[in-house]
């Protein structure tokens, strides 16, 4: 991996769905933007038509970035960005996402006036930023990490074999190349079935990438940052070191493990049991 093997721990969980895209980046320095585009989806286009490419920002001027990607498919990419090479990896692994994220940004830009972001927005630019989509067929696990119910969730028996976290905003990937304990991603939190879990892990994520896309879409999700569950990923099993990461005390941290407010609301949790992906409130 070139100048990538002093960076990555490749037996670290959370870049396992990263680790076949970064074998592919070969070289002693950063990956060109012609190497990044080898590794994007045959075909990929934003929803305004137009052929998604990663181009070198010293080339394009200070167009918005969100209408750039909608109207010319150009992602501005910074050279030796290791920020704007983990957002690559992700349009890479789940350009579905990307695109729909892209295209709402857009429409919801069109329409807000006197340069407000808008609930929306801000949602869409957490979950693009600090994103991590928790999927499980224990429905309990997901409702105790929505009730900020955190030794209930991280340290149920069957959370390792039932509960499985892919990170998919870029500062969270950044992030980990120097972790700390109080890390904290917005979550997404996907009830899905005994047969779901049997599933390749490829095959999981292609699925995750299309519900959740056309979710986003069809603005079920992320319409404001309440749908969005806060996530301390140092709770995550195997995520920590192990020798500290064994009991309820390491849980009672309330620095990093908060309490939830007296009437807390909890976020959503997304239901893809069946065919389709449907929203129910805990």
């Amino acid at each position: 991996m070139g100048l990538l093997n002093s960076h990555f721990e490749p037996d670290r969980p959370y870049w396992r769905d990263y680790l076949s895209l970064l074998e592919q980046l070969t070289g002693h320095g950063f990956p060109t933007c012609s190497q990044l585009n080898a590794q994007l989806p045959a075909g990929l286009e934003s929803n305004g038509g137009q052929a998604i490419k990663f181009v070198d920002s010293n080339q394009l001027d200070n167009e918005s970035y969100e209408n750039r990607i909608y109207q010319t498919g150009q992602v501005s990419t910074r050279p030796d960005s290791w920020h704007d090479l983990f957002n690559a990896l992700v349009w890479m692994r789940f350009p579905r996402i990307k695109t729909a994220i892209n295209s709402q940004h857009y429409q919801a830009g069109a329409a807000l006036k006197n340069g407000t972001r808008g609930q929306q927005r801000d949602a869409l630019t957490l979950f693009d930023e600090c994103g991590v989509i928790v999927f499980s067929n224990q429905l309990e696990i997901l409702e105790a990490l929505a009730e900020r119910r955190w030794s209930d969730a991280f340290l149920a028996d069957t959370f390792r074999t039932s509960v499985a976290p892919s990170v998919c905003g870029h500062a969270m990937l950044e992030k980990y190349l120097s972790p700390y304990k109080a890390m904290t991603a917005k979550a997404l939190l996907v009830y899905v079935n005994n047969d779901f879990m049997k599933l390749s892990r490829q095959k999981m994520l292609n699925h995750l990438d299309t519900e959740i896309a056309r979710c986003i879409l069809n603005n079920e999700l992320l319409s404001s940052p309440a749908c969005l569950s806060p996530l301390p990923l140092a709770g995550v099993p195997g995520w920590w070191p192990q020798d500290e990461q064994c009991d309820v005390l390491f849980y009672n941290d309330f620095r990093v493990f908060r309490p939830p407010p007296d009437e807390l609301i909890p976020a959503p949790v997304l239901n893809f049991t069946k065919d389709h992906g449907s929203q129910s409130t805990l």
